[in-house]
């Protein structure tokens, strides 16, 4: 079936084109999760969280825009939601800390694996985690990030600063710490 009678199908219903659907989308949609989670059991609840939210909500999709748009988005607010649950934290905003424009040396990250990136990035703090994902991985303006996560845009400039920076400090940081033996 090709993507339009997928949909109609899941509509109606059809368990058949809900699996096929599941099957065709399941792993792009679990990359985008590790993103924004922690961890992989996270990413897998919010895998199914989003799927049921896209089976649920499919009567609602009309077709404007592209359906893989659609359930990024679906997926992506899961996890956003997710992570308001979970943040009870007031966030301290120093503004000179935006006045530092610290990038990571693209030479540096040239010869780290994909996965180790996405590790890195998924043992930031939550909050930096998601300014992170949404501005950087998946193109979100401040001002849409603000709005996303309930924070000021001055806010997520600063968490976003200092993701960069935790991020940056992992990827330098040396991998081979060999220490010498006394006497050696």
């Amino acid at each position: 079936m090709n993507i339009e009678q997928l949909i109609k199908a899941c509509k109606k219903q059809n368990l058949d084109a809900q699996s096929q659907l599941y099957q065709r989308y399941k792993d792009d949609l679990f990359l985008l999760c590790l993103k924004y989670c922690k961890n992989r059991e996270e990413a897998q609840d919010n895998l199914q969280d989003s799927f049921l939210e896209i089976f649920s909500n499919i009567k609602k999709f009309k077709g404007n825009g592209s359906f893989e748009g659609w359930i990024k988005r679906i997926t992506i607010n899961k996890a956003i939601d997710k992570y308001k649950k979970q943040s009870h934290l007031n966030i301290i905003i120093n503004n000179d800390i935006l006045q530092d424009h610290t990038l990571i040396n693209e030479s540096a990250i040239k010869n780290i694996k994909l996965h180790d990136i996405l590790k890195h990035i998924q043992e930031l703090p939550p909050k930096y985690r998601m300014v992170f994902n949404l501005y950087e991985l998946d193109d979100y303006s401040h001002k849409d990030v603000a709005k996303l996560l309930n924070i000021s845009v001055s806010t997520s400039k600063s968490n976003l600063h200092r993701a960069k920076n935790l991020l940056q400090a992992k990827i330098l940081k040396p991998t081979n710490t060999t220490t010498k033996k006394p006497g050696i």
